[in-house]
């Protein structure tokens, strides 16, 4: 392919990190690459919680007219912000090698969650993170804080909260990991689908191309996060359901690890369920997100679903 391949990217410091480190590895392949950077609906909605403006997808739109139109040939998402449904005509090619999937405490005043005096605030905008630090410290003040990872650490600066919860990998990738005061495992607070790793997007019709970054897809990350991205799908996962699902590999088995808070009664239990199977292909890894799901909702997890639908 001798023609340029643009990347369509967000303009965010983090997302530009992660375009480049795409770019680069397909110059190292021998093709051209350029970027377009884009400010999206999601960067600029700054005001209002995600779920209340049209959920992560508002992160994707943009780029993906950008695909559509032909200015580019390529997007580059954090697959964490990745509807589970593509629109038709759009399909994820690869998914790369994934960065470290879990939470980071950060703070510049104290050490842990668990040194947090009551009633300290705690700044995220993922509802998945509220009902999961909520049921750690229920004594706690959880804000939102929106913006870019750069924003969001200012706002920690300028003393507007005690600590703020990220997302390990971004302040990885950025060079930022001397800010994270510990990480949370995930059995402590379970990550989203998809965290930590990076989904890149093409036209359906994109033949030549999507061979080209099947070298780059790493099917380990690719089957942990299709079982992940599945038990969204089948709950019908949107940014108003505070749903967690994560896998990780024991040899060949693949455990996952999902949990369902209410969205709006944070005092509410917590709805947990873990399973593990053989998983050699995508069917197997989806049905393990099925079955997970299905745990969930055998649990009472239907009512907290109305009610994020509802929401």
């Amino acid at each position: 392919m001798t023609d340029t391949v643009v990347i369509a990217t967000r303009e965010s410091r983090l997302a530009l990190w992660q375009a480049e480190h795409v770019k680069a590895l397909l110059e190292a392949r021998g093709l051209a690459v350029s970027l377009l950077g884009m400010t999206t609906r999601g960067d600029q909605i700054l005001d209002r919680t995600l779920s209340k403006v049209g959920g992560k997808g508002l992160f994707v739109k943009e780029l993906e007219a950008a695909l559509e139109e032909g200015r580019a040939q390529l997007a580059v998402h954090s697959l964490k912000d990745v509807p589970m449904e593509l629109p038709e005509g759009f399909e994820l090619a690869a998914i790369l090698e994934r960065e470290d999937p879990r939470d980071a405490f950060v703070s510049n005043d104290y050490a842990s969650l668990a040194e947090l005096p009551a009633g300290a605030v705690v700044g995220t905008s993922s509802l998945r993170r509220v009902v999961q630090v909520k049921a750690m410290r229920p004594d706690l003040k959880v804000e939102p804080v929106r913006g870019n990872l750069d924003t969001r650490l200012r706002k920690l600066d300028e003393g507007g909260y005690a600590a703020i919860v990220l997302a390990a990998a971004g302040l990885k990738r950025l060079g930022l990991g001397h800010r994270i005061r510990a990480l949370f495992e995930v059995d402590q607070m379970i990550p989203c689908a998809g965290q930590g790793a990076l989904g890149l997007e093409l036209r359906a019709d994109a033949g030549v191309l999507k061979q080209q970054l099947a070298a780059l897809i790493d099917r380990p990350t690719w089957l942990a996060t299709q079982a992940e991205r599945a038990v969204s799908r089948a709950l019908g996962g949107s940014c108003s359901m505070p749903l967690a699902a994560h896998a990780r590999w024991q040899g060949d088995m693949l455990q996952l690890a999902v949990a369902l808070g209410h969205p709006e009664q944070h005092e509410l239990p917590l709805l947990k369920a873990q399973f593990e199977a053989v998983v050699a292909d995508e069917t197997s890894a989806r049905a393990l997100g099925q079955q997970a799901a299905d745990a969930l909702r055998a649990q009472g997890g239907q009512a907290y679903l109305a009610a994020a639908a509802a929401a």
